[in-house]
Parts: C-alpha cells; structure tokens; sequence
C-alpha cells in the first residue's frame, strides 16, 4: 500500500483511494461539506482544499535529499480538493497549515455572505456541519454589509421533505443521493452565480422508498423532515443505538427520544448491513407503535371485561388456566418481531413445563414490500433468530399450518402468544371465540388482545436489550432506548451519564412510566409458579445460555456484537474487519 505522510504522520491506505478516504480510515478529520463516502465525487464546495506535495526527484530519478537526510518536498502551486486528488507513494499532505486555514476560513465566508441567521428555529442546530465549521473558520462577524439574495423558503418536495432554499449551500448531495442511490433523478441546479438553487423537474415529485435519506447527509438545515420538523432540539434528546424491526434487513438505526418518547429514528451506519440509509417506512412507522396505544399494564378477564391487575396476580390467573388443560391442548406461538431471548425462553417454557411440541411461528411475507436496495419480503425482523432458537414444532406437535383445523375440532383449546401477529391470519382470527383461553403478551391494544383472558403488558425492542438475527444471518445488538418501571434501575446503571452536551440523558425517568416487562422475564416469572426456578437475572443471562446451547451462537456476547455491530450465526470466531464509520452529523450526541 503506498505510504503517504499527512501532518507529518506516516500512514498507509490502499491504492487508488482519494486523500480525504484515506485520512478518515487513519482516524484524520479533513473539514468537507459535499463528499460523502457512498456518492460520486462532486468536488464543489472547496472545503476539504489540503496542501500537497511531492518528493523532489534527482535526474537519476532518485529522490532528492536535505542536508539531514529527509525529503526535498516540492508543494503544488495551489491548493488542492481533498475528495478528487488521489493519493500516491511518498506524498505529503498538510491539512493544519496557515494557508490551508486561511482558504478555509475564505470559503465559510462565501458560503455564510447569504445564509440566514435562522439557527434559533433550524432542526438542523446542534448537530450541523455549517455550524460547527463556523466556530472554526468564521471571523464571528461578516464583512458583507450588502442585502442577502433571498429565496424560496418551506418549498415542499413531496410526502416527506421540506426545502429552505436560503439555507442551502448548493453541495449536491441531495441531487447525487438522488441519482445514485434512490434512483430517482428529479432534482437539478438551476440559475448560476449566487442564484443557483435546486429545483424539482415540471410536475415531479421527491417521493422515492429513501426520500429522508437527503435529510440525514444535508450538511445544514436546508433539508427537514415533515415528521419531525420543529418537534425538539437535539442537545434536548439523546440518541440510542439499536435495530429497525421493520423487515428482516436488520438496518441500524438510532433512536432520538425526548421526555421518554421516540420522536424520530434514523440510520446508524452499519457498512454490512445498511451502509448509511433505511427506508421510509421503517423511519416513519417504527416508532409509533411504541408512543401509541399501548397496554401499559397486565389485565386480566373478570365477568367478561378486561380489567388492569398486579403482575403477581397475572401470574397467578394464567397458572390456574393453564393447569385446567392437557398439555396437548395448548398451543405456543412465537413471535418474528420479538428478540431472540424472550423466544427462546418460550420454546423452553413449553418443552421443559408442559412437555410440548405445539410450538408454531407464522412469517410475514410481502413480495410487493421488497426492493433493490434493503427492503427484503421478510417483514419480521427476527423471523430466523426465532427458528434458530427452536420456535419450531416437536416431532409430533401442532403446526401453524393445521392450528385452524385442529381449534375447530376442539384439539388446540388454548393460545399461548407472544405478540399479536397472527391478527391478519384469517383462518386463526375466525377460530378465536370457541377456544377456552388465550393468553398474549402485547405491545398495543389490537382485537386480538380484546379477546384474551390474560394480557401480559410486553416491553417494546426499544425498551429492552436482546438480539435479532437478520436476513443474512448477522446477529445483531438492541440497546433500551425507553424507561420502564422495570427497567429503570437497568437504565440508570448502565446508560446514565452525561453526553457530549454535558446533559444527562437519563432525565425523562421522572415522567409516569409504563408497567411493562421483556418477554424473557415474564416467562421467567411465569416458569415460577409451576416450581421451576430459571436464574436468570437479565437478557444477558439468557443470551448466555443461548450461546452455551445452541452451537450456530457458540462464540458469541453482547460485547462483541457491540464491538464488531453484529456476527453471523456459526461464525462467531470469524468478524468482519472493524472500519471507521463516517457519520453525516458530525456534533449529534451519542
């Protein structure tokens, strides 16, 4: 690999990468506004500019030595664009140099000599390119006594975009994003000069599967979201790492939330899985159904209502129901959207207490839902993870299959079910009424949960920690992103701390929190009151088991899924190689 000296550091990067790629896998930070790692090279906002040299060369062709030994260096007349120059053996790079800041400092000045002082009401503030450049190369007072050139502001791009054309800074990303990625070319400049702006073509509109994508690599705030705009300041939310459950692509996203509620989700770079998009439907439904209609508590039926009750008596009444049954007359139904512990901990539930195979699984596919990029058919994000930690039919057990016919003939008298999956599942659906018991763990209020004798209140993927395994078999980590009552100890000893902003981000905990708790430890409680005492005292315990059990996990933590953003299943010894992750806002809290 050639070896290049940049600030006066050795470093080495593969041939034919361009200087600002290899300064950002060395861990160097070149200020740019225009280049991203996953678009073509632009090369229009001159703010990557870096002095470059080359080794002089004797006629021989040898290089050319000082009195000390090092190098002659023979500097470019003129500053050069760190994106389009490619590095070469023996090149020395300087990004710190006065003239280097110097032309930096000159084109913040153009770029700021028309943009609006609008950081008081931008969504962008606090986490902006424009801003946080600014501090660094602004004078802290503008020479230009001029009028700014005004231009249209709040211009609709379609279903989810907004544009500020006064805050734009003409980097087309959002045009090459367009292009390239989306594959939906509708955006253009048009005008010259200080007048050049982004239109849509006559009569189109920007409403691609990945429109908000544009919103995420736009250095400023000329770019927001309809869903989100205007709803928190991000020094006001924090930002948790977890896993979009919107199809069984797996993208990595974070979770914003305020005062606990998700506000917004977004992608988290991941180059195995989702490089640095996720789809609209994950960004914009993915949230709601956990702000939304959701039971809070445990209830159970008492003279045909649904009441609130304890946790201790749910336990109880789900007991005594339980016991009134054959073993062969319970069904166990696991979930595609609920992470690998608490499945695990259900298949084990019911081969270990009632030593039974009726354990089913029902998939969710939608060939209309899949696309070229990362929607897969798959619309449960756990669907093999499920199988893989047995929520498989025994040998002589129930299958989802024949569940319909074996409710009618009175065979399978009861439901065990994790989640409410199996409502669009016409055949299960038009069985319900006869059946003598229906236990759920949920999420929402659904009809399904309208006709259960007990509901036991479910934690949500953004209130828990597990794991789910993708369409690629690639295990992959969920951090809490809500507090419940239950896990607030959790949350304050794991994730308490001050973030970048110097604020706690725990501080939502005094809000009225709901009682809810992860599948894992309902069964556990559950497993209890038949005498059968499982020590395990968090998520982590019975991931633990689960790599200790099941041979394709052997291998495998929560700390190294962390570490590595994911293994795949029977190569726990084999991670992909680590890489600096390039993050488009460069100020976001983590």
């Amino acid at each position: 690999m050639p070896g290049i000296v940049l600030d006066g550091q050795k470093i080495e990067a593969a041939a034919g990468k361009t200087v600002i790629e290899a300064a950002y896998e060395n861990g160097f930070q070149i200020t740019h506004f225009c280049w991203h790692p996953e678009l073509s090279v632009s090369g229009n906002c001159r703010m990557c500019l870096v002095e470059i040299g080359m080794p002089k060369r004797m006629p021989d062709g040898s290089i050319q030595n000082d009195n000390e030994g090092n190098p002659v260096i023979s500097y470019f007349p003129k500053l050069q664009i760190a994106c389009a120059t490619t590095i070469a053996e023996g090149m020395h790079i300087n990004t710190k140099k006065e003239n280097v800041v110097k032309a930096q400092d000159a084109v913040m000045e153009f770029l700021l000599i028309n943009h609006p002082l609008d950081c008081p009401i931008c969504d962008e503030a606090g986490q902006c390119k424009l801003q946080e450049y600014g501090y660094k190369h602004s004078a802290g007072e503008s020479r230009f006594e001029e009028e700014k050139v005004h231009a249209p502001k709040r211009q609709s791009w379609g279903p989810t975009v907004v544009f500020d054309a006064e805050r734009c800074i003409k980097c087309s990303r959002c045009i090459r994003f367009a292009q390239e990625v989306a594959k939906q070319d509708v955006l253009t400049f048009v005008n010259r000069s200080d007048h050049v702006t982004i239109e849509l073509f006559d009569e189109k509109q920007f409403d691609n599967d990945y429109s908000m994508n544009v919103i995420d690599i736009c250095p400023v705030g000329a770019l927001t979201s309809k869903d989100f705009r205007f709803k928190a300041r991000v020094w006001d939310m924090s930002f948790n790492d977890s896993i979009c459950p919107g199809c069984a692509r797996g993208c990595n996203i974070k979770l914003g939330v305020r005062n606990n509620e998700i506000l917004r989700i977004e992608p988290r770079t991941n180059p195995y899985v989702n490089k640095y998009w996720m789809c609209d439907y994950g960004r914009l439904t993915q949230y709601k159904f956990v702000n939304e209609n959701r039971v809070t508590e445990p209830m159970i039926r008492w003279k045909n209502e649904l009441i609130p009750c304890s946790w201790d008596e749910a336990y109880a009444k789900a007991e005594e129901s339980l016991k009134k049954l054959k073993p062969e007359e319970i069904m166990f139904i696991g979930s595609g959207r609920t992470a690998n512990e608490g499945n695990y901990l259900l298949g084990k539930f019911a081969r270990e207490i009632f030593k039974s195979g009726n354990i089913g699984l029902f998939r969710d596919i939608d060939e209309s839902f899949k696309d070229d990029l990362l929607k897969v058919s798959d619309k449960k994000p756990n669907h093999l993870g499920a199988v893989e930690v047995g929520i498989v039919p025994g040998k002589d057990g129930v299958t989802v299959q024949n569940l319909p016919e074996k409710m009618r003939y009175k065979n399978i008298k009861a439901l065990y079910i994790i989640t409410d999956q199996i409502v669009d599942y016409r055949p299960i659906i038009d069985e319900l009424d006869d059946l003598e018991l229906i236990i759920v763990h949920a999420y929402n209020h659904t009809p399904l949960t309208k006709k259960a004798d007990i509901v036991f209140a479910a934690s949500t993927y953004a209130e828990i920690e597990g794991t789910y395994v993708n369409i690629d078999k690639r295990v992959q980590h969920l951090s809490p992103a809500l507090v419940t009552s239950e896990n607030m100890r959790f949350m304050g000893m794991k994730m308490s701390r001050l973030d970048k902003f110097g604020a706690p981000n725990d501080r939502w905990t005094q809000h009225k929190l709901r009682n809810t708790l992860p599948h894992w430890k309902i069964l556990t409680k559950l497993a209890e009151q038949f005498n059968v005492k499982w020590n395990y005292k968090s998520a982590k315990d019975v991931f633990k088991e689960i790599t200790e059990k099941i041979p394709s996990f052997a291998g495998m933590s929560y700390e190294k899924l962390i570490e590595y953003q994911g293994l795949t299943l029977g190569k726990a010894g084999q991670p992909d190689p680590k890489v600096i992750n390039y993050e488009s806002h460069v100020m976001k809290p983590n």
